[in-house]
């Protein structure tokens, strides 16, 4: 292969390294995010239900408060039963302290749905605390492996770096020119033909040109302007010589035909 296409393959396999590697670093932060963001839902999940703890106590003590208003309030009417001196007020204190026993119930009856609910955010904020302190370890674990690859990467692209500049410097400035403009347009500055097609757009070439290539010249690929070669490295090897088959060789012999048949 000539020098020229050896080099200008050897640039473009370095930019192709060098984009991927490019892309994997700017990729890189967006696992840290989501590690972050994993862990700030447990942590908000988490002062969630610490606030819901906080808000079934604070209605518990208002609640015992209510209850023991309510069974205060029945037991002084109670006392005013044994004083009173008409069928019409006995009903009308009767009816006070069914109320005020019957509120007193109610109120009880809340409070212990709310020693149920305490029951279940207890277990679990205990499950979301445990949650937020196995996220915390995972998202350290992810910065740490962040790091570690954002400083390979960088190293291996420092290397990269290096062995592009000692490449282009090998191009004349007119090839590098060309390659440079057809890359920046096409994503890639060079592709190889191969079954009379473009590697980089898969279109045909004419047979014109596939000949030419085969000869070993730089030429344009009339479809997507990339620059064109050909490799014959690529070439698939001779099938080896099959033997010349001997006629009737493998048959079965005849049998003799009777005499008359």
């Amino acid at each position: 292969m000539d020098v020229l296409i050896e080099n200008l393959v050897k640039l473009q396999a370095i930019e192709v390294s060098r984009t991927r590697l490019n892309q994997q670093t700017r990729a890189l932060p967006a696992e840290i995010t989501q590690a972050e963001a994993a862990l700030a839902a447990a942590e908000r999940q988490s002062a969630d239900l610490s606030a819901s703890l906080g808000r079934e106590e604070t209605l518990r003590t208002r609640l015992e408060r209510e209850i023991e208003s309510h069974r205060q309030k029945a037991s002084r009417f109670r006392v005013q039963l044994d004083s009173v001196t008409t069928p019409e007020q006995a009903a009308a204190v009767e009816h006070e302290i069914q109320f005020a026993t019957s509120e007193a119930d109610r109120l009880e009856s809340d409070e212990y749905a709310s020693l149920e609910r305490t029951e279940a955010h207890e277990a679990a904020l205990s499950k979301a605390r445990a949650r937020v302190e196995q996220l915390a370890a995972e998202s350290d674990a992810v910065r740490a492996a962040v790091a570690a690859r954002l400083e390979e990467f960088a190293a291996r692209l420092a290397a990269l770096d290096s062995d592009r500049e000692a490449v282009r410097a090998a191009i004349d400035s007119e090839w590098l020119a060309r390659f440079d403009r057809i890359a920046s347009a096409r994503g890639t500055g060079i592709a190889r033909a191969e079954n009379e097609q473009c590697t980089g757009c898969s279109m045909g070439v004419r047979p014109q040109v596939w000949n030419q290539l085969r000869e070993g010249k730089l030429l344009t690929c009339d479809s997507c302007s990339r620059l064109l070669y050909w490799d014959p490295a690529m070439v698939a090897a001779p099938k080896a010589p099959q033997p010349e088959m001997i006629p009737g060789a493998g048959r079965a012999p005849r049998k003799p035909r009777e005499a008359g048949a």
